[in-house]
């Protein structure tokens, strides 16, 4: 699929923006060439600035399971704005925002609506620490939960040892507030945990990893957070940005029948508008202002036209009957990739969780960040440009999440696994 006018749309934007982009991952540095530039979207379908159409399974990296510009989503927000995009005030439609996805998560009792992940982890972290009165928290390297300073670590020598700064600009002593552990690694925390109990706020973990690729949590880990973290009086926050809605009614949580204490939510809940919100016990949400003394504000926080989106999008989702075919789908389309490369005789392993899927270049299980390390990224990019040229809009980067929406069809699964076909017999 020629670039040209993307090239140019590129060269122009780097003059003005850092990189030429507003989010690194977009700048098509993992996969080469310059990032296609969009001008519309529609169902399980963009158009590009040059004219090319492309079968999208980024879906703005996983809040659009509805697909793009769905008409429900897209008339509310439509009305929403017409009324007023935002006021700095309280509005009715919050509360029945809020009233749903308490409904759908019982362990959100009291929560705050916030306008980006980052966001409302920053929050959680705060109101964890405040609740606990400890200072270090525990994540696990390959899950990402925002650019907050104290989380862009990287891990120490053991599995026990204290984080060190992944980012310029972080101080060390912030870093340091962090343990950075194995995912999937329940031992490793219980280690952590004999050596730094006193000093633990929280655990945050995604759930079903989804920044280093799809890494399903093995059988046990995720009990096993659940069983530390009340041994040793620390909060379980479930980051469920990217599972929340989008695995189950409920996320990954509910499937998998564990009530953490706070959990943060986004993407999904918002229609595709910058929504994001934080939520838990009713005990350690009271500590946040205006009830408690954590200070939290935000300008834009439930601002009308997003709630508006989000209420629509939840509504269509509600029933969960969208959850079963999307599944289906997925499996339909992650058996298929396996099955064309074996028959190509390419070596890689899909790794799905309901309607996400990662495509990994490697033979070995990907289970945490080391060994989604192993995968054959060269490889990778070679595959996504040359599904890309066929008109299939991957991850560019062999370390995200591909997503599936409503607005996907079984045509347009066969259509991706002829390309699919294509692709790796030219690898």
């Amino acid at each position: 699929m020629a670039r040209v006018k993307s090239e140019k749309l590129f060269r122009e934007a780097s003059k003005v923006l850092v990189g030429g982009v507003n989010s690194p991952v977009r700048a098509f540095k993992a996969v080469g060439g310059a990032p296609v530039f969009i001008r519309s979207g529609k169902g399980a379908r963009l158009t590009t600035e040059d004219g090319g159409r492309l079968i999208d399974y980024c879906l703005s990296w996983g809040p659009l399971i509805l697909g793009h510009a769905h008409p429900k989503v897209a008339a509310a927000a439509a009305a929403a704005v017409k009324r007023g995009s935002s006021f700095g005030a309280p509005t009715e439609a919050e509360t029945r925002l809020a009233r749903m996805i308490c409904g759908a998560f019982p362990s959100i009792e009291l929560m705050r609506l916030t306008s980006s992940g980052t966001e409302s982890v920053m929050s959680a972290l705060r109101v964890a620490r405040a609740f606990a009165k400890r200072d270090m928290i525990v994540k696990f390297a390959g899950c990402y939960h925002g650019h907050a300073d104290s989380l862009l670590v990287q891990a120490g020598s053991g599995a026990a040892t204290l984080g060190s700064p992944d980012s310029a600009g972080v101080p060390k002593a912030w870093a340091e507030t962090t343990i950075n552990l194995p995912y999937n690694d329940a031992s490793a925390a219980a280690e952590a945990f004999l050596k730094w109990g006193e000093r633990i706020a929280a655990v945050i973990v995604e759930p079903v990893a989804a920044n280093m690729g799809v890494v399903p949590p093995e059988a046990g880990f995720l009990e096993r957070l659940r069983e530390i973290t009340k041994r040793h009086g620390a909060l379980l926050i479930f980051d469920e940005v990217v599972t929340g809605f989008r695995l189950s009614w409920g996320g990954a949580q509910k499937l998998r029948g564990i009530r953490p204490d706070l959990t943060i939510l986004g993407k999904i809940m918002g229609g595709g508008f910058p929504l994001a919100a934080y939520g838990g016990r009713r005990d350690v949400m009271s500590l946040v202002s205006p009830l408690g003394r954590v200070y939290q504000a935000g300008t834009l926080s439930g601002n009308p036209v997003a709630v508006a989106a989000g209420l629509a999008a939840l509504e269509a989702l509600k029933s969960g009957k969208p959850y079963a075919r999307l599944d289906r789908l997925a499996a339909d389309l992650a058996g298929g990739i396996t099955r064309e490369a074996k028959r190509a005789n390419v070596p890689l392993r899909v790794q799905r969780a309901g309607s996400m899927f990662t495509v990994f270049f490697t033979v070995s299980p990907v289970k945490d960040y080391e060994s989604a390390k192993w995968a054959d990224t060269a490889k990778y990019a070679k595959f996504f440009n040359i599904l890309l040229e066929e008109g299939i809009y991957f991850p560019p980067s062999q370390f995200e999440a591909a997503f599936l929406s409503t607005a996907h069809t079984e045509k347009d699964i066969e259509k991706t696994l002829s390309a699919v076909r294509g692709a790796l017999e030219r690898l």
